[in-house]
């Protein structure tokens, strides 16, 4: 009876811890209360946007999905007024090719492309030394939805939860994403 009465007890302790670490993956703080540098000088707290639905993409000038700043940009020129609000945010983790400075950035994705979301400076992505949006993604999505190369792409609910995470091969205009992001404008 005693060894039926421990194991019960062991068994309800053991539900009660994956159920809180259900709920605090779940009840993580939302997207919504982190804060990247603006590429141009000062804050770009996410929470500005609250309510809206951000893309959040790390770029590099010199790779070869560089191309999907065309894709971003036209996602942001389309849906701005619904309540997209596509991010930048430029990164050397990968094969170094975000050397350049802010400045050099800025005028490179301005002349080549046309950008006009925002962009941050340049942050580190991935690892242990990732800015802390990425460490928040990846323990809410899993350590498989992590960065693995530039563009890789977070689409966040207007309730500032996590929806999805997109590899660099998903292009911007992908059916795939733009359906996605058509659920998600969709909901209020």
């Amino acid at each position: 009876m005693k060894n039926t009465l421990l194991i019960a007890a062991l068994a309800g302790t053991m539900l009660l811890a994956m159920g809180h670490a259900t709920q605090s993956r779940e009840g993580a703080a939302a997207a919504f209360a982190y804060e990247f540098a603006a590429i141009e000088g000062g804050k770009l707290p996410l929470g500005k946007w609250q309510g809206k639905v951000l893309l959040v993409v790390n770029t590099a000038s010199f790779c070869g999905y560089t191309h999907q700043y065309a894709g971003l940009q036209t996602l942001w020129e389309r849906y701005e007024k619904r309540g997209l609000v596509v991010i930048g945010v430029p990164s050397n983790d990968f094969g170094a090719q975000e050397p350049k400075s802010e400045t050099e950035i800025a005028s490179f994705c301005q002349g080549a492309f046309g950008i006009t979301f925002p962009l941050t400076t340049k942050e580190t992505v991935a690892g242990p030394q990732a800015h802390p949006f990425y460490r928040w993604a990846r323990e809410v999505l899993g350590p498989g939805n992590t960065p693995r190369w530039n563009f890789h792409k977070y689409l966040v609910g207007r309730d500032g939860k996590l929806i999805a995470g997109y590899g660099a091969g998903t292009e911007p205009l992908s059916p795939k994403l733009i359906q996605a992001i058509e659920t998600a404008l969709g909901s209020k």
